[in-house]
């Protein structure tokens, strides 16, 4: 039998808690976990689910791993004429809108989740459900 490491377990832990809160509203999402490198560790794909979204969650959870920042927090920065205006074009495409968020251990940086395919403001509720599952 193969064990789980922490962050797999932690990670598996996250994508019940969203999957099961989505289906409870009668979504159906992308969610994506990534390590502090934003390398992905976790993924699931609910029924129902869209294929666009899959890479809109794994580019929510990478920015969010990548900059240590929930991706909400990028917009007003990112829209055109903030200081870092056309961001999501460096490091192969970030999101900067809702979504994605910040998992920690502690104060340690964990890794980020992304979630996606409902309207950003589920997407958003969806994956701080997932953080406090991680």
């Amino acid at each position: 039998m193969v064990e789980l490491t922490t962050l797999e377990a932690r990670a598996a832990r996250a994508l019940a808690a969203v999957a099961d809160a989505a289906a409870a509203k009668g979504l159906a999402v992308a969610i994506t976990v990534v390590d502090p490198a934003g390398i992905l560790q976790a993924f699931h794909r609910m029924d129902g689910a869209l294929s666009g979204p899959v890479e809109v969650s794994q580019k929510k959870a990478r920015t969010a791993a990548l900059f240590g920042s929930d991706t909400a927090d990028f917009g007003t920065g990112a829209s055109p004429g903030g200081e870092i205006y056309s961001i999501e074009h460096t490091n192969g495409g970030l999101i900067t809108f809702g979504g994605g968020v910040v998992l920690r251990t502690g104060a340690r940086l964990a890794g980020g989740l992304g979630v996606a395919g409902a309207s950003v403001a589920a997407d958003e509720q969806l994956a701080r459900v997932g953080a406090a599952a991680f």
